[in-house]
C-alpha cells in the first residue's frame, strides 16, 4: 500500500466532477442565451423614408424613437433612427446628418413622443456574452480534455510508445518449470546483460534477438520475465497489435520511439508479445497489402540491425505462428536465436504441477507422477487451469482438502467439459455407447502398438455420449513404425466394429475416429512414404492456411497421382478395419465382459481394465456387489418378520 498515491484519486475525481459541471453550465448559458436573443428580436423593423417618418411623427402615430450613430460617433456623419409606431411595428429610418436628427428631436418634445440618443456601441450586455460565450467554452473543453488525459497532451501521442516498464525481481527462474534447456539457452544472456565487459573484450556478440516459438500456453511470456529477473534489468513489454493504428506511420513513430526509450535505459529487455501481428510476411495481402504494418514491420527490422547501433538492448519476441513471420526478421542480425518451446513431457508436467499446486490444499494421497501421466499433451496453462478446477469441485463439495477423484474429474471437463447426467439416453443408445467404447479397450488391449485405453466412460460430455482417453504407452517416443500407425488406425476403428459385430448395425458416434483415423492414414501416403507410391511428399504440413500465400501455391502433383494418393489412403483403412474386425471376434467374450460392466458402473479405469482382463471381474465391483445383496437379504428378512407379527383373525361367531 503507497499512501502518497492514495489521496490522489478523489482530487483527481473531484477535479472531474467540477469540470464536468462548468462545461455544461456554459454549454446550458450558450444555448439559452441563443434561444432568448431570437425570442426578443421578433419581426423584422420596416424601413422608412425621412418623409414618411415626419408625417407620420407629425400625425402622432409614432410611440417612441432611439437614434444612434451609424460611424459610432456623436454628431458626426448620418445617425440610425429605431423606433415603434403606435399599432406596435417596428420601423427603421436613416438620417443624413445631424442638423436633420436636431428636428427630430424638437419635433419628437412637441409631439410627446418618447425620444433617446444612443452615445455608446449598439452592442448591450447579451450580444457580449453572444459572441464570447462559444470562445470560451472551447477554451474551456480543451483544457478540461487536456487536464482529464494527464495534463501531458497524451490524448495527442500517438507516436509515444506504448511499451511498459517493468523493474525489480518480480519473477525468476524458480517460478518456471519443466523448461530445463531452455532456461539453459537464456543463461548467457543473463550473464551478458550482468558482465558485458567479458563477452566484448574476446570480441563475442551476444544475440541481437531471442525468438521463443511454441504453442499457446507453453510458458513463453513466463519465460521472458524470468530473463529479466535475473538479470535484473529494465523490462519493456508490448503486444504486435499495440504498433498497429488506422493512421499509417504511427506504428513506425512507436517502434523508434520504444527504442529510443530503450537506449536511455541500457542494458535492458524489449520483449514483444504476439509479434506475428506485425512480422507477417510483406506482400501476401490479397488484393494489396498492409501499408500501416509493413511500415511498422520496416523500422522494425532498421532498428534491429541497420545503420545505428543499439548495444545492450536484447529483443525477445514470441509466437506461435512463426510460418508466417517475414524471412528478413529471422535472419542473423536480428533475430540470432530462435528457441523452441514444445509442450512440456512427464517430468515437466510433475514440475509444473508442484510449482502451480503452491497454496492449494492437496490430499498427501495424491501423488503429482500419477497426475502428470495422465495429463500428456497438457501445457502448463492447462496443468494451472487443471488444478483450479479440481480445487472448484473440491470447495463445491465442501471437502477440506483436494483428492484424486477431483483431479480426475477435472481432467474430464479441461478435455471434454462437464458430464451431461441429465440428458436422457435409451437403452439401446447406452448399448451402442457401452460396445462402442469396449471395441476400443480391446484394441487397446491386444495389439501391440494402438494407444492404451486409461479410461472409458459412457458418462455423457459435451457432443459426445461417452468418450475414451487413449493415450500411447511410452509417451516419450519420437519415431513411429509403419506398424505402430497401423496399430493406431486399427485402434480407433475399433468403436465402428464393435457396433456392426454385435448389433449388425452402425451409428453416427464414430466421425470422429475415422477423422483422426484419415488424417494419420493420408500423413502415411503423402509424407511419410509408408505406400506402394514411394518416398515422394507429395503434401506438406503446414498449419493454418496463411491468406496470400498458401491459397495461390499449385499442387505439387497431378490428378492421376491425387487419384493413387486416395486409392492407396482407401487401402490402408480397409486393411485396419479387416484387422481390427479379426480382433474384435477373435475376442468377443472380452468384448461382452467390458461393455456389461461398463452399462453397470459407467466408468472404468485402465486398472479396471486390466483386472476385467485378469480375472475376469473387479475387485470392489465384486465388494459392491455382495454388499447389495447382503442389503436386499436383510431387507427381505425384514419384510418376512414383519409379517409374522400380524394377528391371527378370529373365527367367525356363526362358523
Amino acid at each position: 500500500m503507497n499512501p502518497q498515491k492514495k489521496p490522489n484519486k478523489p482530487n483527481n475525481f473531484k477535479f472531474n466532477q467540477i469540470g464536468n459541471i462548468v462545461v455544461m453550465v456554459l454549454f446550458l448559458i450558450f444555448v439559452f442565451s441563443i434561444i432568448w436573443t431570437y425570442t426578443q428580436s421578433g419581426e423584422e423593423p420596416r424601413t422608412v423614408n425621412v418623409t414618411t417618418f415626419y408625417a407620420e411623427l407629425k400625425a402622432g402615430n409614432v410611440a417612441e424613437i432611439e437614434s444612434t450613430p451609424i460611424s459610432g460617433e456623436a454628431n458626426v456623419g448620418s445617425f440610425l433612427i429605431n423606433g415603434t409606431f403606435d399599432d406596435g411595428a417596428s420601423f427603421v429610418v436613416e438620417i443624413p446628418n445631424s442638423a436633420t436628427l436636431d428636428e427630430v428631436r424638437v419635433l419628437a418634445t412637441e409631439q410627446n413622443v418618447p425620444y433617446t440618443h444612443l452615445r455608446a456601441s449598439t452592442y448591450n450586455f447579451w450580444n457580449v456574452i453572444i459572441i464570447l460565450l462559444p470562445i470560451i467554452l472551447i477554451i474551456v473543453f480543451i483544457a478540461f480534455f487536456m487536464r482529464s488525459n494527464g495534463g501531458n497532451n497524451k490524448a495527442f501521442d500517438f507516436g509515444k510508445s506504448r511499451a511498459k516498464l517493468n523493474r525489480g525481481k518480480t519473477t525468476t527462474f524458480k517460478n518456471v518449470a519443466g523448461l530445463d534447456e531452455e532456461k539453459e539457452e537464456m543463461a548467457e544472456i543473463i550473464d551478458f546483460l550482468k558482465n558485458p565487459k567479458k563477452y566484448i573484450a574476446l570480441g563475442a556478440r551476444i544475440p541481437k534477438g531471442v525468438l521463443l516459438i511454441g504453442p499457446p500456453g507453453t510458458g513463453k511470456t513466463l519465460l521472458a520475465r524470468a530473463v529479466a529477473g535475473e538479470a535484473n534489468v529494465p523490462f519493456f513489454s508490448i503486444s504486435g497489435s499495440d504498433f498497429v493504428e488506422m493512421f499509417v506511420g504511427v506504428g513506425a513513430s512507436r517502434v523508434r520511439d520504444m527504442f529510443k526509450t530503450a537506449k536511455q535505459n541500457s542494458p535492458c529487455i524489449i520483449f514483444i508479445d504476439e509479434i506475428d501481428a506485425v512480422g507477417r510476411q510483406r506482400g501476401t495481402g490479397l488484393g494489396g497489402g498492409h501499408d500501416e504494418r509493413e511500415q511498422t514491420l520496416n523500422q522494425l527490422l532498421v532498428e534491429m540491425d541497420g545503420f545505428g547501433t543499439n548495444s545492450g538492448i536484447i529483443v525477445m519476441a514470441a509466437t506461435n505462428r512463426s510460418d508466417v513471420l517475414d524471412p528478413a526478421l529471422l535472419r542473423p542480425g536480428r533475430f540470432d536465436r530462435q528457441i523452441t518451446i514444445s509442450r512440456p513431457d512427464i517430468n515437466g508436467r510433475k514440475e509444473i504441477l508442484q510449482v502451480h499446486a503452491k497454496g492449494k490444499r492437496i490430499h498427501k494421497s495424491v501423488t503429482f507422477e500419477e497426475i502428470a501421466r495422465r495429463t500428456p499433451g497438457f501445457t502448463g496453462a492447462d496443468l494451472e487451469n487443471l488444478l483450479n478446477e479440481a480445487a472448484l469441485l473440491a470447495a463445491r463439495a465442501n471437502k477440506p482438502e483436494i483428492k484424486i477423484y477431483h483431479i480426475d474429474e477435472a481432467v474430464d471437463r479441461v478435455m471434454m467439459g462437464p458430464a451431461k447426467k441429465s440428458r436422457v439416453l435409451s437403452k439401446r443408445e447406452r448399448d451402442f455407447i457401452a460396445y462402442h467404447e469396449a471395441g476400443h479397450a480391446v484394441l487397446g488391449i491386444k495389439l501391440d502398438n494402438a494407444n492404451i485405453v486409461h479410461k472409458v466412460t459412457i458418462i455423457p460430455r459435451g457432443q459426445a455420449g461417452g468418450y475414451n482417453l487413449m493415450l500411447p504407452e511410452k509417451e516419450e517416443s519420437f519415431l513411429m513404425t509403419r506398424k505402430g500407425l497401423m496399430d493406431q488406425i486399427t485402434g480407433l476403428l475399433g468403436g465402428r466394429v464393435a457396433e456392426e459385430v454385435t448389433f449388425n448395425e452402425v451409428t453416427t458416434g464414430a466421425h470422429n475416429d475415422f477423422q483422426r483415423a484419415t488424417q494419420i492414414a493420408r500423413s502415411m501416403v503423402t509424407e511419410y512414404g509408408m505406400s506402394s507410391l514411394g518416398t515422394v511428399q507429395y503434401e506438406q504440413r503446414s498449419g493454418n492456411v496463411f491468406l496470400g500465400r498458401d491459397y495461390t501455391s499449385d499442387k505439387s502433383f497431378s490428378d492421376a497421382v491425387a487419384l493413387e494418393i486416395d486409392n492407396e489412403v482407401r487401402k490402408i483403412i480397409a486393411e485396419a478395419y479387416d484387422l481390427a474386425t479379426d480382433t474384435i471376434k477373435e475376442h468377443k467374450d472380452l468384448l461382452v465382459t467390458i461393455a456389461q460392466t461398463l452399462l453397470e458402473v459407467e466408468t472404468l479405469t485402465k486398472e479396471d481394465i486390466d483386472q476385467l482382463v485378469d480375472t475376469g471381474t473387479i475387485d470392489w465391483l465384486e465388494r459392491k456387489r455382495e454388499k447389495d445383496k447382503l442389503d436386499a437379504k436383510a431387507k427381505e428378512d425384514a419384510i418376512t418378520d414383519d409379517s409374522t407379527l400380524e394377528p391371527t383373525p378370529e373365527p367367525d361367531s356363526n362358523e
